[in-house]
């Protein structure tokens, strides 16, 4: 029945009907309805009906823990900063009046712009949109205006991705693009003191925001630049995300599960991931080695408050591991993931302007990751060559 249904609606889209041009919208939602019906024909192929949009998905589901808790922790910030109501529901009503808008807003502007494209280029909507916008809120703070989610997506979507070819042809990360380029373009609203990563409290009665008087502290990031790391978060705090940031990327625990599943399916790559994590405790060792007695907490705390600070594991299991932007060949996936965890120590340590690391480090191994896998393989083919 329902294939007859889309059938018979999609009569207009097909080659010579009159709507022949949108073909791509009506194909994107033929394909979420419906499994592929093309199969190979000969050769030793695996023949089943996961495509392109069910693997996105899985990439999804492996997401969306951290935005459940995501939004559990925004409510719960809320709520306790405004000495309210701490239950679970409370807390879960709280933060998806402040993220499902966001990822509303991202979905309908960057769809906008990924439909487009599909109609000028005339080809089908790209899948992998599916796990930008869902990544893009994820990455910023509750307080963030939809206009200004809606203009970073759009940006992260044209610039990052569709000026180079499309989906599959882009070199930096799209949701890290649109970041970076809030970030820069809107510091004040990306990176501000605490009140831009704790949301007041909405009251649904009114629909109206309820102020908070006294608001203090900071997040661990800003907290370890001040030395004030140890006084306001635990390790164990950091690590299960019961803290101030992001939407989606406080908790490491979940980030790490999410990691896990995706190794698991054989979509992330583990030696990046782990890669990271080297290079991270690696470097965040050597400068607490060398450190001077009373320097920076920053400089001299414990290798593993980094892995549990900011971005970085959320980065680690769902940005690092883009299968576009990232080396393709195993030995370049160890090197590129090292050189990330050793760039996001580096960035916060010597870098008082920018408290976080992980989004600089990612994107500016995009740029290297061609270059990186260009030297694994001339190496290997000098080896090759050699034993003749």
């Amino acid at each position: 029945m329902i294939h007859k249904l889309v059938d018979q609606l999609g009569a207009p889209f097909k080659k010579g009907g009159p709507l022949e041009r949108y073909y791509p919208a009506y194909q994107a939602i033929e394909t979420i309805l419906l499994t592929p019906g093309h199969v190979t024909k000969s050769g030793p192929h695996i023949r089943d009906q996961v495509d392109l949009k069910r693997f996105m998905i899985m990439v999804v589901a492996c997401i969306a823990p951290c935005a459940l808790f995501g939004m559990y922790n925004v409510g719960f910030q809320s709520l306790s900063a405004a000495n309210m109501d701490t239950s679970i529901l409370a807390c879960m009503l709280q933060g998806a009046a402040r993220f499902v808008p966001l990822y509303i807003v991202t979905l309908a502007a960057g769809g906008a712009v990924e439909a487009a494209f599909s109609v000028i280029r005339k080809h089908e909507i790209n899948e992998g949109f599916l796990v930008t916008s869902l990544l893009f809120p994820l990455t910023l703070p509750p307080t963030c205006p939809l206009w200004m989610a809606a203009l970073g997506i759009i940006f992260g979507v044209l610039i990052g991705k569709e000026v180079f070819g499309g989906t599959g042809m882009n070199i930096f990360n799209p949701a890290l693009t649109a970041r970076c380029f809030l970030f820069f373009a809107y510091p004040a609203s990306m990176s501000g003191g605490l009140a831009v990563w704790v949301a007041p409290p909405i009251d649904f009665v009114h629909f109206t925001e309820i102020s908070i008087d006294g608001l203090s502290g900071a997040t661990p990031l800003m907290s370890a630049y001040t030395s004030e790391l140890s006084s306001h978060y635990s390790l164990s705090q950091m690590f299960f995300g019961l803290i101030p940031g992001s939407i989606g990327e406080t908790s490491t625990l979940l980030a790490f599960v999410g990691a896990f599943g995706l190794v698991a399916m054989g979509i992330g790559s583990y030696k990046t991931m782990a890669g990271c994590v080297i290079g991270c405790l690696a470097t965040a060792f050597l400068f607490k080695m060398l450190s001077p007695d009373g320097s920076r907490e920053l400089l001299t705390m414990s290798p593993f408050n980094h892995l549990c600070m900011g971005g970085f594991a959320f980065g680690m299991a769902f940005m690092a591991t883009d299968p576009v932007s990232s080396p393709a060949t195993g030995t370049a996936k160890w090197v590129y993931g090292i050189l990330i965890g050793v760039l996001v120590v580096l960035i916060r340590n010597i870098n008082p302007a920018y408290p976080e690391g992980m989004m600089l480090a990612i994107l500016f191994m995009n740029l290297f990751a061609p270059l990186i896998d260009h030297f694994v393989m001339e190496a290997r083919i000098k080896r090759r060559l050699a034993r003749g």
